[in-house]
C-alpha cells in the first residue's frame, strides 16, 4: 500500500507511468469511452480547508472511474469535535477504499495516514500541493514535451507549491529559479530535502525578472495563501514587484508557457494579459487536475494492472 503525501513518495519510473495513463485516460475521456477501473470502490474526501477545484476534480474524477464518493468536512463529521485524529482514520478506513484529504498541517495528514488501512493523498496541506504539481507536470508534458532539462521560474510565495517544484525537479531532473520577496522565502528545511538529491535542481534569485530569464516555464500563486489572511495588505506590499506581466514572459524562452493553479487575482501576482495570453495553459492545467489525479488513484488502487 502507498500514500501520496508529498511528491517524493513516487519515484521517477512511477510519474512516468503517471503521466503516460493521464494522457490515455484523458484521451478515452474526450472521445466518451467509459472507463470504470475503481467500480464498488469508495473515495472519502476530507475537507479541513475549503476548496473548489480539488473537490471538483476528485469527486468528477472518481464517478468517472466508475467509484462513489464521501465528502466530509470538520462542521459534519467528529473531525472538527473532540475525536483524535488517529480514531478516525481507523474507522473511516475501513469503510472505504481510498482518503484525500485536505487540511492544514502536513503532520496531521501524516498521522491519519499512520492509522489508516488504506491510501491517502494529500490533496493540499500548509507544506505541499503533489497533485497540483503532478497535474502541471502532465499539463507541460502535454504542451511541450519531456521536462526533464526544463527550466521552471518560480515568481512569488515560498509556499507549498514552491516547496512542491522544488521536490519534482530533483526527483524528474529540470531546473526551479525561485524568486520571492526577502522573508518569504522557502524554509531552508525543504530546500536541504531537494539539496539531498540534486544539488543543481534549484536556484534562488533576488530578482524576478532574472528569474525568468530563459525560463520554459513561468509560475506562480495567489500572494495571500489560505491560512495567512491576517497578512494579506503587508503581503501586498511586500510582493508588489513579483507580480507575474509581459516583461517577465519576454524574458523567458519564446515558447514560454504561464503556470497558475487558480484562482488567479488579476492585477496581483499576475497581468491579465499574461493569465488570458497565449502563452496562458491555466484552463488546461485546471482540467489536467481530474485527469492526472484519476491516474494516481487508479494507481494507489490497482498498481499497473489497470
Amino acid at each position: 500500500m502507498k500514500h501520496y503525501l508529498q511528491f517524493n513518495d513516487l519515484d521517477a519510473e512511477e510519474y512516468a507511468h503517471l503521466f503516460e495513463r493521464a494522457a490515455h485516460i484523458k484521451r478515452k475521456f474526450k472521445a466518451y469511452e467509459k472507463h470504470h477501473p475503481l467500480v464498488d470502490r469508495t473515495l472519502a474526501m476530507i475537507f479541513e480547508k475549503a476548496s473548489t477545484r480539488t473537490r471538483v476534480s476528485f469527486e468528477a474524477g472518481m464517478y468517472q472511474l466508475g467509484g462513489s464518493v464521501v465528502h466530509l468536512t470538520t462542521g459534519d463529521s467528529q473531525l472538527g469535535r473532540a475525536e483524535p485524529i488517529e480514531d478516525s482514520a481507523r474507522v473511516i478506513s475501513r469503510m472505504v477504499d481510498l482518503v484525500m484529504i485536505r487540511t492544514y498541517e502536513q503532520a496531521r495528514i501524516e498521522r491519519f495516514a499512520a492509522h489508516s488501512r488504506v491510501p491517502v493523498i494529500n490533496g493540499l496541506t500548509n507544506e505541499f500541493h503533489p497533485c497540483q504539481i503532478l497535474a502541471d507536470i502532465f499539463t507541460f508534458i502535454e504542451h511541450r514535451g519531456p521536462i526533464q532539462g526544463r527550466t521552471v521560474a518560480w515568481v512569488g510565495d515560498g509556499n507549498n507549491m514552491a516547496n512542491t517544484w522544488l521536490q519534482a525537479a530533483a526527483l524528474l531532473g529540470f531546473k526551479v529559479h525561485v524568486s520571492t520577496p526577502r522573508g518569504y522565502e522557502i524554509d531552508e528545511k525543504w530546500t536541504a530535502g531537494a539539496r539531498d538529491v540534486g544539488t543543481e535542481s534549484y536556484r534562488f534569485f533576488a530578482d524576478p525578472l532574472a528569474a525568468c530569464a530563459g525560463a520554459d516555464l513561468v509560475t506562480t500563486d495567489v500572494w495571500t495563501s489560505m491560512g495567512y489572511e491576517a497578512e494579506n495588505e503587508a503581503r501586498k506590499r511586500a510582493f508588489a514587484d513579483w507580480c507575474v506581466d509581459a516583461e517577465m514572459m519576454a524574458a523567458a524562452r519564446p515558447d514560454a508557457l504561464f503556470m497558475h493553479c487558480l484562482p488567479a487575482h488579476r492585477g496581483e501576482e499576475v497581468q491579465a494579459d499574461v493569465l488570458d495570453g497565449p502563452q496562458s495553459v491555466v484552463w488546461d492545467e485546471a482540467e489536467n487536475r481530474m485527469h492526472a489525479q484519476k491516474a494516481l488513484m487508479e494507481y494507489l488502487l490497482l498498481g499497473r494492472d489497470a
